[in-house]
């Protein structure tokens, strides 16, 4: 499908990494973007991911977490060895990453950021998070996202 590549992609295909893409109908309208993801694609919310964007101590780090719980800002935080953690603004969010909000994939980021994967992803044989833009969202091994992204994996759901 054309228009598909975006940094995430070009990364994945670049280091060879085995994963699948699934496209989707955006609605604008849905109130959640990895909700949308997980009704559109028939797959279990608890298996979509959403990255979220938080100043730590005044920098920026990443923490990636199921779209059925919560960041939980002070395990992000001690998860990057910081203090005190809040969400970051959208447009800090997007500069840092060159991604529009609800399409911020954690693969691709102009910016190497800090990144938290929660614990429970390490459940599932593969997991989906976005693609880089509304509507694409990439299936791809746990283990994968951490060795491309060098994260480290904490509990940081709440």
């Amino acid at each position: 499908m054309a228009g598909r590549g975006t940094p995430a992609t070009a990364l994945l295909d670049k280091q060879k990494v085995a994963h699948a893409l699934h496209a989707y109908e955006h609605d604008p309208r849905h109130e959640s973007y990895g909700l949308e993801a997980a009704e559109a694609l028939g797959i279990s919310p608890e298996r979509v991911f959403k990255t979220l964007v938080a100043e730590v101590d005044g920098k920026l780090a990443v923490g990636v977490v199921p779209v059925t719980g919560q960041l939980d800002l002070k395990a992000l935080a001690a998860a990057v060895g910081g203090k005190k953690a809040k969400m970051a603004e959208v447009a800090a969010a997007e500069r840092a990453t060159g991604y529009v909000a609800g399409g911020i994939s954690p693969l691709g980021q102009k910016k190497h950021l800090p990144l938290v994967l929660d614990a429970s992803a390490e459940g599932f044989d593969t997991i989906y998070c976005s693609a880089g833009r509304r509507g694409l969202e990439v299936e791809i091994a746990p283990a994968d996202l951490v060795a491309l992204t060098r994260a480290v994996v904490a509990e940081i759901s709440a």
